[in-house]
């Protein structure tokens, strides 16, 4: 699991996904695919944690990159841009949101 620390000046990224309990196991299938066989090689990836809910209606996934650019040009990817599509029709909507760590406790 990727540590937090304010003095970490590179980017922060948290996605959420929102899906009904029956997508939720194709979907983490899905997510922990791609970061197993192609984000996790991509320059620049220092590390994510997947996180489901419950209900098995939302996965959280949080993730830090060197740089802001490094996460952009993964997503622009050939191969991205097809897992995305997959993991769109997994789930009602997901977005990826870039984020600043200001405190850590």
């Amino acid at each position: 699991m990727p540590e937090i620390s304010k003095d970490f000046t590179g980017q922060t990224v948290l996605t959420t996904f929102e899906m009904t309990p029956g997508t939720a196991a194709d979907l983490m299938e899905a997510l922990q695919s791609a970061y197993a066989e192609f984000i996790r090689h991509q320059p620049g990836f220092l590390g994510a944690g997947l996180h489901m809910n419950d209900a098995q209606t939302r996965i959280a996934n949080y993730s830090k990159w060197q740089k802001r650019e490094d996460f952009q040009a993964m997503l622009r990817t050939p191969e991205m841009r097809e897992r995305n599509r997959v993991i769109s029709g997994l789930c009602s909507r997901f977005e990826p949101v870039m984020y600043e760590v200001v405190e850590a406790f």
